[in-house]
């Protein structure tokens, strides 16, 4: 989808692209720089569980207050990858600058501010925190973090962004999909290759130990053996101490892991193109019981594995109208 605000009136400009960012990501509160000579052109596709975009806009500020999220139940990251200028961006206690050559994660269930001063060119990707946490823990430490693109898997993952938006026209809807997952996965990966990722949370002994522990986890939830002992035994600790390590999060270890397994079951039965049976997708993710897999997940998501295959298939229909 293409937007614009050359065909707009010059004192509605700033409504316009209000309207047309909030409408990509989420509702946010837009000030554009200088209203009557605004431009700003927006592009924006599906990939299956992400959003991706493309943007040139001149200066404006861009902010994201309680009110905005008050009623959502789906909290996302915005992923922005600047190209021609610097973005400056607060959050909580912490302020910071991202310019070309660089990624900055922004958390969308907190208030914040984003700017630039200047005519800028922008790739945007949205992604829902939760299929972030299953694969590298808790997503509170990434916010206003940015991130080297100039190498490494950093690198890797602003060019697969970039062979996408390049191909996103030649490829279909099933491949969107595929591509949409691959991004989401190089994302992690780069991040977690980070050391402030591994190591911002850990300040005791007990806590590198669950950090590890729940990192394995994630990264083994396809692995039909995934037990608490396994975990235990990786992690060289007793079973008794990683139990107790859990219990003082207030969950289990196989709480924990039918968690996330749920999670990745969910982001399957999103992608619209998958054509794999509901007992399918639960064994994948280490779900051998039909009858339990759909009770945790009605449990966990309020609805039937049925019903959000349906429901996704609906929301897309009626966009296409």
């Amino acid at each position: 989808m293409l937007v614009s605000t050359d065909h707009s009136d010059a004192v509605d400009k700033n409504k316009v692209w209000s309207r047309m960012i909030s409408e990509t990501y989420f509702p946010l509160s837009v000030e554009c720089a200088n209203p009557r000579d605004f431009r700003g052109h927006l592009k924006s596709w599906g990939l299956g569980v992400l959003g991706l975009s493309e943007m040139a806009c001149d200066s404006v500020m861009y902010r994201r207050s309680k009110s905005h999220f008050a009623e959502e139940k789906e909290n996302s990251l915005l992923i922005t990858i600047p190209h021609s200028a610097d973005v400056h961006f607060h959050q909580a206690s912490r302020q910071t600058s991202c310019g070309p050559g660089g990624f900055l994660v922004e958390q969308g269930d907190m208030p914040y501010e984003f700017s630039h001063t200047q005519r800028n060119r922008l790739w945007v990707l949205k992604v829902p925190t939760a299929s972030v946490q299953s694969r590298i823990g808790p997503t509170e430490r990434l916010s206003a973090l940015t991130f080297d693109a100039t190498s490494g898997i950093g690198s890797y993952f602003v060019g697969a962004v970039r062979n996408t938006i390049e191909s996103i026209d030649t490829i279909n809807n099933a491949a969107r999909e595929m591509a949409g997952q691959h991004l989401l996965d190089l994302l992690c990966l780069s991040m977690r290759s980070d050391d402030r990722i591994l190591d911002s949370s850990v300040s005791t002994i007990r806590a590198a130990h669950l950090q590890r522990a729940e990192q394995f986890i994630r990264d083994n939830l396809a692995d039909p053996g995934l037990s608490p002992l396994m975990v235990a035994e990786s992690c060289g600790i007793s079973l008794r101490y990683l139990q107790g390590l859990f219990a003082e999060n207030e969950c289990s270890v196989a709480g924990y892991i039918r968690d996330k397994r749920l999670t990745r079951c969910h982001e399957t039965l999103e992608m619209l193109h998958d054509t794999s049976t509901m007992a399918q997708i639960a064994h994948r993710w280490g779900f051998y019981d039909h009858a339990q897999f759909c009770k945790h997940y009605r449990n966990r998501f309020g609805c039937t594995p049925t019903d959000t295959r349906k429901k996704r298939r609906l929301q897309v229909a009626s966009r296409c109208q």
